[in-house]
């Protein structure tokens, strides 16, 4: 039997905030490995401090066995400045604090949970110098490219000094795993020394189990309605999700066919969806605020099509969002307003329609045209997305294949000493 790996998770983002890093932070308890988060305070979305954690934050200084050490750090707030600081203090308290706190542990390897913000790698980098341990960057964002695409910071001598950050993060790591195949070539040109394939290894995203189970259960967010079409939207309700275009396509479809618009999330621009849907009296979408990931699942199963959307940027035609994988483990039909490899993934699974970003009017066409199919049709088509989970996005075997990674760099690690 293999010796149980010391595997250190740093993440500026961990329950009891949704993140799949939670499952992954699980999974590998479960498979008998020491693990240690490094991350700060629950604040995300709402931007302030969790009132649960607040109250007592004894109580998340464990999750399922493994050990979280959190450092101080600014919520997100509201605006660009708060968010700004947020990203700042985090990787400052986690580089300074963080190494204090984690006196005298050793660890195998360390690994990172690189959502925005990037700099989350650099504590990252200071703990495997000092604890002479391997870092693994998950890459789940392509920065300073998702800064500029989202409106975060448009000045071009800014945008070049975050890109110089990101050589310094990427030039350090031992290994880069990318969330998309089409990273590929983005990363590389941040890699300004010679860097292997071996260091370059593609490794997507995974749904939680939940989500192949959730047919049975009874969800309290919707009740089952045959005689409407009922769109599902789960997630962060941002500008990168192009509501105005969802909204858009919701007026066109009107009345032809009955449709419930049902969106779950929170997010910057979720009062401003609430105003709108309000002052265009879309009666038929239904907006439920954010609700827990345990309630997803059932929530799915009571879909007759998933809708997934994003902005048409050359980053973001490069990028799988999370929700895709969730989606087709759920077995359900997918309707994505997405450009890029997301698209691709939709098309090549059979699991539903796509059509370019921001195109309303295609969105509108793709939901008559599922809502008129015959139901016996879309539950094949959410049969196919099931089966190309399994081949492509299963978690056993990503994390399977991580744990391979994390032993083969450890065991190289002793033969240069």
């Amino acid at each position: 039997m293999s010796k149980p790996l010391r595997v250190l998770v740093v993440s500026q983002y961990f329950w009891p905030e949704n993140m799949r890093i939670n499952n992954l932070v699980e999974g590998f308890v479960a498979k008998g490995h020491d693990v240690t988060v490094l991350t700060g305070f629950p604040n995300y979305p709402e931007g302030k401090k969790f009132a649960d954690y607040k109250n007592d934050p004894e109580k998340f200084s464990e999750y399922c066995g493994a050990e979280i050490i959190r450092v101080p750090m600014l919520a997100r707030g509201k605006n660009s400045l708060s968010l700004a600081l947020n990203y700042l203090s985090f990787f400052v308290s986690a580089s300074v604090i963080g190494p204090w706190l984690l006196r005298g542990k050793k660890f195998d390897s360390i690994f990172v949970y690189a959502v925005s913000p990037i700099m989350a790698a650099i504590p990252a980098l200071v703990l495997g110098w000092l604890k002479k341990s391997p870092v693994f960057v998950w890459v789940l964002d392509l920065w300073p490219e998702t800064l500029s695409a989202v409106g975060i910071i448009r000045n071009p001598r800014l945008l070049s000094l975050v890109g110089t950050m990101v050589s310094f993060i990427y030039n350090r790591t031992d290994y880069l795993l990318m969330q998309s195949r089409s990273f590929d070539d983005n990363v590389r040109k941040y890699c300004t020394k010679p860097v292997s394939d071996e260091r370059l290894v593609y490794f997507p995203s995974w749904a939680e189990d939940d989500f192949s189970a959730g047919a049975n259960e009874a969800s309290d967010l919707i009740e089952a309605d045959d005689s409407v079409f009922t769109v599902v939207f789960a997630g962060n309700i941002g500008e990168a999700q192009d509501f105005p275009a969802i909204l858009k396509a919701a007026e066109i479809v009107g009345n032809d066919v009955p449709v419930r618009w049902v969106i779950v999330g929170d997010g910057r621009m979720s009062e401003w969806l609430r105003d709108e849907v309000a002052a265009r009296g879309l009666t038929n979408i239904l907006l439920l605020g954010r609700h827990s990931l345990e309630k997803m699942p059932p929530l799915f199963a009571k879909a007759d099509a998933l809708l997934v959307s994003l902005k048409t940027n050359e980053v973001f035609e490069k990028t799988i969002p999370g929700k895709v994988q969730a989606y087709l483990a759920s077995g359900r039909p997918v309707i994505a307003m997405i450009d890029g490899e997301a698209a691709r993934v939709v098309s090549e699974s059979g699991a539903g329609m796509a059509c370019s970003s921001g195109d309303s009017v295609a969105l509108a066409d793709i939901v008559r045209t599922m809502a008129k199919l015959d139901p016996a049709r879309r539950e094949e088509m959410g049969a196919a997305g099931k089966a190309f989970y399994t081949s492509n996005f299963s978690k056993d075997r990503l994390f399977d294949r991580l744990e391979t990674l994390f032993r083969t760099a450890t065991l190289r690690r002793k033969e240069k000493r």
